[in-house]
């Protein structure tokens, strides 16, 4: 077979995969999908083949980036990713006003630890907060066991 037919028949068929219901799809409806597409019989055995490598190979990936996801959201203690209006996404709700979001702002990363009021059922940012860049978020998470430790020394002597 040659390498631009392979190309094509590849391309053909992911594409079909992608927007297929999986739950749906069989082989052979993607084979004969492709066929329609390419204006080529993908039911002789080298293409045939060739079909069943390129699903294999699709769903072997689909399964590696779902495990990888999984995996993403079991280091954040098993959520799921969560944005808010702007894009923004929220790392977590310190309460039912505050939040600590990752955002991009021209261009550079910020941790924002913000208050947020409602308005026409959409959750707005105010004034009240601080935006930290990755250098200014390195030195205060280095200075936790500081902070903490601050905390303790006060509360004991309450």
């Amino acid at each position: 077979m040659e390498p631009e037919i392979q190309e094509r028949i590849e391309k053909t068929v992911r594409k079909i995969l992608e927007e297929s219901d999986m739950e749906k799809m069989t082989e052979h409806k993607i084979r004969k999908q492709a066929s329609d597409e390419l204006d080529l019989d993908l039911s002789d055995p080298p293409y045939k083949a060739f079909v069943r490598q390129v699903v294999q190979s699709f769903l072997e990936q689909q399964q590696e980036e779902e495990q990888e996801e999984e995996e993403e959201q079991e280091e954040q203690g098993g959520r799921r990713k969560e944005y808010d209006d702007d894009g923004d996404l929220i790392i977590c709700r310190l309460s039912s006003k505050r939040r600590v979001t990752i955002q991009d702002f021209r261009g550079k990363t910020l941790v924002s630890i913000r208050e947020y009021y409602s308005k026409e059922g959409k959750e707005l940012p105010t004034s009240k907060g601080i935006s930290l860049t990755e250098e200014q978020w390195s030195t205060f998470k280095k200075n936790v066991p500081a902070i903490e430790k601050a905390i303790k020394k006060m509360e004991s002597q309450m």
